[in-house]
């Protein structure tokens, strides 16, 4: 039953890191990666659709991303929602494939990709501190209920911090990566 305990919230915890991980994946370093597009979702046919899974989308070189539609009908609304995106982007359309050129980022738009960053890495900190408050709320209702004893509570909640504490420490190393990665001239 404890372990159960632990491992929920060791999973749970591991979900708010990958949760985080996406999140700065859409962040923007001023080179030209196709996670920059994931979030888009483009009007196919009535549905929205990912745009990864209405045409291909390649890194053409360090500044400008190519996309290919499989439907040629699809280029217009392809454009359209990567503008609504609002992701600061401006495609060119040439009739059959889109270019998207990124622009490089001056050093104050730099500062406020990296604060954005900071406060997504806290939010990730506070859901992991969420899920160890909760394991540890799950103990001790089972200490009250006779289920455990107070040394095994306390094994399990020092277990608990440990794997939050390793999170977190995750979540701190992703943020100076990302960090590093922005800032980069």
């Amino acid at each position: 039953m404890i372990n159960e305990h632990i491992k929920d919230a060791k999973t749970r915890m591991d979900k708010s890191i990958e949760a985080f991980r996406q999140e700065i994946a859409k962040i923007r370093t001023g080179k030209a990666t196709t996670a920059l597009l994931d979030g888009v979702k483009v009007d196919y046919y009535g549905n929205p659709t990912p745009l990864n899974q209405t045409a291909n989308v390649s890194v053409l070189d360090a500044h400008t991303l190519s996309i290919t539609p499989w439907d040629k009908n699809m280029v217009a609304e392809i454009d359209k929602a990567i503008r609504a995106a609002d992701l600061g982007l401006n495609p060119v359309n040439d009739g059959t494939n889109i270019k998207v050129p990124i622009p490089p980022l001056n050093e104050e738009r730099r500062k406020e990709l990296v604060k954005l960053v900071k406060k997504f890495g806290e939010d990730a900190k506070i859901a992991i501190r969420n899920v160890r408050r909760d394991a540890n709320e799950h103990l001790k209702k089972q200490e009250k209920d006779k289920e455990l004893s107070e040394d095994l509570r306390h094994d399990a909640e020092a277990e608990v911090q440990k794997h939050t504490d390793d999170h977190i420490k995750k979540i701190d190393e992703m943020i100076k990566h990302k960090e590093e990665e922005i800032m980069e001239v």
